[in-house]
């Protein structure tokens, strides 16, 4: 687990803006059959990420039910996301998905606010590492 994020890390990011129409949201990620989207600012750092179980919860609570087709990303975004940089080892973003019970981090370049998204890396990256390993 010395390998470095940058060298493991799905590159690209699939991104969407704060004002997307959040049945855009659902769309886009049905289509290119993501788990996430990060949501962008017209610099495209980095403000935010909707995971499908953002998405579920949101048409099931029922202050956002209501209003659903009126929601946009910026309505259901998290803002407090985990982020690793490509230079950082496997083992130290291993560590923040495990010590935060999540899924994926997103791989960004450091920069003003929450960076530039360069890559997500997600557990099964982090299982086919441990398997190359072997």
């Amino acid at each position: 687990m010395d390998r470095l994020v940058g060298e493991v890390m799905h590159h690209g990011v699939l991104t969407c803006r704060r004002d997307t129409p959040i049945q855009d949201v659902a769309r886009f990620m049905a289509d290119n059959d993501v788990s996430a989207l990060v949501v962008v600012n017209d610099d495209d750092n980095m403000i935010g990420l909707i995971s499908r179980t953002d998405l579920v919860n949101a048409r099931l609570y029922e202050q956002y039910w209501k209003h659903w087709r009126g929601l946009t990303a910026g309505h259901i975004m998290i803002t407090d996301v985990v982020v690793v940089n490509p230079s950082d080892t496997m083992q130290h973003a291993s560590k923040l998905m495990m010590e935060r019970h999540i899924h994926r981090v997103v791989v960004v370049e450091p920069g003003e606010q929450g960076g530039k998204p360069v890559g997500v890396l997600s557990v099964t990256d982090v299982v086919r590492d441990i398997a190359r390993d072997e």
